[in-house]
């Protein structure tokens, strides 16, 4: 009380410089909790990722004591278009050329030469490759298998899905003159067979 009978402000007390109070270390240990297991995470996600080496560095794995065994793999994907575009694919009028004939060559390519374009993939000896398209009227739309095998020591599902990729931006590049709206969509592994893991079918 001070003289006159009245009560004194209130004063709030800030914690002495350099000791934190209870709410300042309580979050500073969530945080380093948080970080631990961020760290934690990484580190078990690194193990699983055969690309990374023990200490996260990207690398080309190392099969050399992997199993000689035959390797196939098979991705689809497409591309939807306008019912127009579909129309001058089908009966050859697209200013370029024969659209898919053109495509099937590419996929063929691309598959040839994935690890140019995927850096840490090995260069192989692809004993087949083989590209089909089709095609759905309503709505209307390309779709593109390819179907990839080698005599090897590690798959072939990044060229399967490479194969696939340019095949589709292939169609895209010989059409978007008369259709920018083009969409490749869906494109994924439908197949794996051979190596360590043995079979793989999507859906399975």
């Amino acid at each position: 009380m001070i003289p006159g009978g009245s009560r004194a402000p209130a004063v709030d007390v800030a914690p002495i410089h350099g000791e934190p109070d209870e709410a300042s270390r309580t979050r500073e240990r969530t945080r380093q909790t948080a970080a631990v297991r961020q760290r934690y995470r990484a580190a078990t996600t690194m193990s699983e990722l055969t690309h990374f080496d023990a200490s996260g560095q990207a690398h080309m794995v190392d099969v050399g004591d992997k199993d000689t065994t035959r390797r196939v793999a098979i991705a689809r994907g497409t591309i939807t278009l306008r019912a127009g575009t579909l129309a001058r694919i089908r009966a050859g009028r697209a200013a370029k050329g024969d659209v898919l004939g053109v495509a099937r060559i590419a996929a063929i390519q691309g598959a040839k030469r994935t690890s140019e374009l995927i850096p840490l993939c090995h260069p192989l000896a692809l004993t087949r490759v083989t590209v089909d398209f089709t095609v759905d009227e309503t709505p209307a739309a390309v779709h593109c298998t390819a179907h990839v095998e080698t005599i090897g020591r590690t798959g072939v599902e990044m060229e399967a899905l490479t194969a696939v990729q340019v095949g589709l931006l292939t169609v895209y590049d010989m059409c978007k003159t008369v259709d920018r709206g083009m969409t490749i969509t869906d494109v994924k592994l439908i197949e794996k067979h051979g190596g360590k893991s043995g079979d793989w079918v999507a859906g399975e």
